[in-house]
C-alpha cells in the first residue's frame, strides 16, 4: 500500500504515481495533510526540479520535447510541440493529443487532471487549474480535484485562464484575456470575466 512506503522527501515509485493519479481522477475531496496531500507535495516538487532545468537552459525544441515526456513520464503523440517557459505543479495528469502546440509563458496546474485534443493551439501565458479549495473557512486547506477537457482544434488565446471541471468545445475560440467558468460548446467564440459565447462558427 503506498502510504506505507512514502516519506517526505522522498522520490516518487511508480506505485505511488499510480495510487496519487487514481485518487486525483476520483474526485475525491483531498484532505490537508492527508496521504494524497503529502503526494501531492512530491509531485510538485518533481515537476519544479524538471521544469527549472528545462526553462533556465535552453537548448533545442527537440531537448525540450525530450524533457516534458520526462515531466510527464509518458512519451509525446506527434508534433506535439511547446515553447518554455513552462511550469507545472504536478506534470502527471497531462494528456496532450497528436499536433497540439503550447505557446511560451503557460502554467498547468494538472492534479485534477488536464486533457487536451489534437491540433489543439495554447496561447502565450495560458492558465489551467484542476483544483479548488474548500468554501468552508475550516476546511480551507482541503482540495477539490475536477479535470480539464480542451477540444481538438480548440485555440485558447493569450492570458486565456481555464477554470477546474470546464470542458471546451472541439473548435472553439476562446478570446484572449477570458476567464473560463463554465463549459464552453464546440465551434463558438467565447469572451470576457468570466467567458460568454460572442458567437457561433
Amino acid at each position: 500500500m503506498a502510504k506505507n512506503l512514502y516519506e517526505d522527501g522522498a522520490e516518487l515509485t511508480h506505485e505511488q504515481i499510480e495510487y496519487f493519479i487514481e485518487r486525483m481522477n476520483s474526485g475525491d475531496e483531498v484532505e490537508a495533510g492527508s496521504l494524497e496531500h503529502r503526494l501531492m507535495t512530491a509531485a510538485s516538487e518533481r515537476a519544479m526540479r524538471i521544469t527549472s532545468r528545462m526553462n533556465s537552459s535552453f537548448t533545442s525544441l527537440s531537448d525540450t520535447r525530450k524533457q516534458l515526456e520526462e515531466l510527464f513520464m509518458q512519451p509525446l503523440l506527434e508534433d506535439v510541440g511547446l515553447f518554455p517557459p513552462f511550469t507545472t505543479d504536478c506534470g502527471l495528469n497531462t494528456h496532450l493529443g497528436k499536433g497540439v502546440f503550447i505557446n511560451s509563458g503557460c502554467r498547468f496546474q494538472d492534479q485534477g487532471g488536464i486533457f487536451i485534443g489534437d491540433r489543439a493551439l495554447i496561447g502565450h501565458n495560458c492558465v489551467i487549474a484542476t483544483l479548488n479549495h474548500h468554501m468552508d473557512p475550516a476546511k480551507r486547506a482541503n482540495l477539490l480535484p475536477s479535470p480539464v477537457h480542451i477540444g481538438s482544434d480548440a485555440w485558447l488565446g493569450a492570458n486565456v485562464t481555464v477554470l477546474p471541471g470546464v470542458t471546451i468545445g472541439d473548435g472553439a475560440v476562446v478570446a484572449a484575456g477570458a476567464v473560463v467558468t463554465k463549459d464552453v460548446p464546440a465551434r463558438t467564440v467565447v469572451g470576457g470575466v468570466p467567458a460568454k459565447v460572442i458567437k457561433k462558427l
